[in-house]
């Protein structure tokens, strides 16, 4: 009881103490949280119009919201949650049970638009100023007639249900976050084709980030990185964009654009995404398959087109009037065409009414189209394409063009395999350190609490990692491994230091101890030292490797290894 005592009030000790109880709050274990966590929600969804909000990319992942009910059935992971789902019919209400409160979600329905070959005559009501005396003074009044138009037969078919709009994974267990490398998903390193300020650098990380939000992926990570340190100058800019569960088609389409949009009549710019549109429609109400298209056959394929509307600022409806005040009527259209470019590379020509010549309009529709073998494929793709356009226009372009440096792509089920492989690891490694010592010093005194030294070690760098948001990937596991290895070392000469004191005599203890850091302290700042070029090179891929090592090291150096060294002074003491 003496040395428990003992063991108990050492100042060394107690620290070590109050570190891991504060590790074990930030680290935060649930081994039997429940549910789905919501990482993200897509833009216009259903879950958006119900009022779900989605997570700040800062939040911790066990303050992050769960499902754990859909229709009062509970909720065990994400397969039973969309399991679930698929039972859903159009039209339905579905309530959502989260551990915050409830929700009620409209399903709404998913149709495949198809235009025959064939015509039909409809009436439409029409309006149009014609001049009317009144008192005596001739005024301009609104008349509405009716008249018949040729338009195609479109038939509309419903296929299924729009998703509800949720990114979902199994509800964590920790508030660690698992790197790209443990989860699955896609890294990009993008470089600037030409050399920019710093600043400028940070705004198209910022304009990429909300490029990418908009486009409803959640876990997005978005960082400048250079491959040579700042105060050396002269290395090359990168931005380093890792996307949790996207594929890399995905980061092409989104990352690979510079997102230049513009509309043209006459070779005159109307408007430009982003600065120029106030409002881009994302809702099934005002965007989807164009009825007034639909989907043709196009050579050995089909052809389908889309359909969203926009709302412009009044300066750019003001240039719009401008231009058009030109034009002439030519049958159903104006002369001209509104041409839309994006990257400098036409992708429509819309064709302009005449009731919009000399008009300042701010309401107008966007269209285009996709194209597939199938028609399934032609309707996804026209939607796909929808669905970048209205991205690219709601965030407007980059101030820079980028280019694709790399792609790494990690499925979810190799992830999960090394999340596995390195647990597995871990504790074999602590096991045969602890086998290793037993067999050299043949004492249980110092083999036991130099394995529950490191594993403290493992323990507080993952607590610290998850207070300061950092991602644990496959580069960060092996600091943590080189980190405990150095410790394992680093104790090995405590105790040696301790035992060659002769007989564990008392006045030799401080000498030995003092001797062990000295050489421990050494070592620390030769590994740092070390460690701060590789934070920075390879563009920052290494970062996570250097960062773990450093942070790893400093624990050990500060708490666990002088916390050992009162221990097995202790242990080994002899009244």
């Amino acid at each position: 009881m003496g040395k428990i005592k003992q063991l108990l009030t050492n100042f060394r000790v107690i620290v070590l103490l109050i570190f891991l109880i504060l590790g074990l709050f930030a680290l935060y274990p649930n081994p039997w949280n429940e549910g789905v966590s919501i990482k993200g929600i897509q833009k216009n969804s259903s879950a958006e119009l119900a009022g779900i909000i989605p997570p700040k990319a800062t939040l911790a992942p066990m303050a992050r919201e769960r499902i754990i009910a859909v229709n009062n059935r509970p909720v065990a992971d994400v397969q039973e949650f969309y399991q679930q789902s698929s039972l859903l019919e159009p039209n339905d209400t579905v309530s959502i049970k989260t551990n915050r409160g409830s929700y009620t979600l409209v399903v709404r329905p998913k149709y495949n638009v198809t235009e025959l070959n064939e015509t039909e005559f409809v009436e439409v009501n029409e309006t149009r100023q014609v001049n009317e005396t009144v008192n005596g003074s001739v005024v301009l009044v609104n008349e509405t007639f009716t008249k018949e138009v040729e338009q195609p037969i479109i038939l509309k078919e419903l296929i299924g249900i729009e998703p509800l709009g949720f990114s979902l994974q199994d509800a964590p267990n920790t508030n660690l976050r698992k790197g790209l490398d443990l989860q699955g998903g896609t890294r990009v390193l993008l470089r600037p084709i030409e050399n920019i300020s710093d600043e400028t650098l940070s705004i198209v990380a910022d304009t990429l980030k909300e490029r990418l939000n908009v486009f409803g992926l959640s876990d997005v990570l978005v960082t400048t990185v250079s491959d040579t340190p700042d105060f050396l100058g002269g290395g090359n800019q990168y931005i380093l964009v890792e996307l949790a569960g996207a594929s890399d088609d995905d980061a092409r389409q989104l990352l690979g654009k510079e997102g230049k949009f513009e509309a043209k009549i006459a070779n005159e710019t109307v408007f430009v995404g982003g600065k120029d549109i106030t409002y881009v429609c994302r809702s099934s109400q005002c965007s989807g398959l164009d009825p007034n298209r639909g989907c043709t056959r196009s050579g050995e394929g089909w052809n389908c087109g889309f359909m969203f509307s926009i709302t412009l600022s009044p300066e750019a409806a003001e240039r719009q009037a401008r231009l058009t005040g030109n034009l002439k009527v030519v049958g159903t259209s104006l002369s001209d065409q509104l041409v839309l470019y994006l990257d400098d590379a036409e992708v429509d020509r819309l064709s302009i009414a005449p009731d919009l010549k000399g008009r300042a309009v701010t309401d107008i529709a966007i269209t285009g189209g996709g194209d597939a073998i199938s028609e399934e494929g032609a309707i996804e793709a026209a939607l796909e394409n929808m669905k970048q356009l209205q991205t690219v226009l709601s965030t407007g372009s980059l101030p820079v063009k980028l280019e694709i440096e790399r792609i790494d792509t990690i499925s979810p089920t190799l992830g999960k395999e090394f999340v596995n492989n390195a647990l597995l690891i871990g504790a074999l490694s602590l096991l045969g350190v602890a086998v290793m010592l037993f067999i050299v010093y043949r004492k249980l005194l110092i083999s036991i609490p130099l394995a529950l030294s490191a594993a403290a070690e493992i323990f507080l760098t993952l607590s610290l990692a998850a207070l300061i948001g950092w991602n644990i990937d496959l580069a960060a596991i092996a600091g943590i491994i080189i980190a405990v290895g150095t410790g394992v070392n680093h104790q090995i000469v405590i105790t040696d230091e301790t035992l060659r004191r002769g007989q564990y005599a008392a006045h030799n203890w401080k000498e030995g101890i003092k001797r062990a850091f000295f050489i421990i302290f050494s070592a620390y700042f030769t590994a740092v030292v070390a460690m701060l070029p590789l934070y920075f090179a390879g563009a920052g891929l290494l970062k996570g490797f250097a960062l773990t090592t450093i942070l790893a090291l400093t624990i050990g150096v500060f708490v666990t290894r002088p916390a050992y060294a009162s221990i097995i002074q202790i242990l080994l003491e002899k009244k």
